[in-house]
């Protein structure tokens, strides 16, 4: 697998339609008209996962303020993102993309440096979603600490 292809501020947001940790079934198209923060993470209940998501959780209210839903998005199971929500109090949808179709249409699935090795997986990736489904941010190979905090900076929250 090489390198996928990634988004570009303008390119229409892929749509998709995936069951989530609620056993629901969630599509982009039923958010349009609001702006949404898409982020691509590995692995469910992993520390640097773990991380992100709790910061996204304590960031929620004033995202939402600012009139953003957040959306997680893994190849997890629904039922271990049911744990993990449980566990960590995540009060977001985290949605199941189990054969990557969807990850790899936001070029957040393919090869990425792990420890200086080159190996296949998920790419953690941050996507700002306009209202009208449009890429408005494509951030690639993002940092599991302190990401949200730049996103904010950098979407005029704080």
């Amino acid at each position: 697998m090489t390198a996928p292809d990634r988004l570009s501020p303008g390119d229409p947001a892929p749509e998709f339609t995936l069951g989530t940790d609620t056993g629901d079934q969630l599509s982009l198209s039923d958010l349009r008209g609001r702006k949404v923060v898409l982020y691509a993470y590995p692995a469910a209940m992993t520390p640097g996962c773990t991380k992100q998501a709790c910061d996204f959780r304590d960031s929620l209210a004033s995202l939402q303020a600012a009139g953003y839903e957040v959306i997680g998005i893994s190849p997890d199971k629904p039922e271990k993102l049911a744990k993990f929500r449980e566990r960590d109090a995540i009060t977001f949808p985290l949605v199941s993309d189990p054969d990557r179709a969807v990850l790899i249409a936001y070029g957040a699935y393919g090869e990425k440096q792990l420890y200086g090795k080159t190996v296949t997986g998920v790419i953690r990736s941050t996507f700002v979603i306009d209202a009208d489904g449009k890429i408005e941010r494509a951030l690639y190979n993002v940092k599991a600490t302190g990401h949200v905090a730049k996103l904010r900076r950098d979407l005029g929250l704080d």
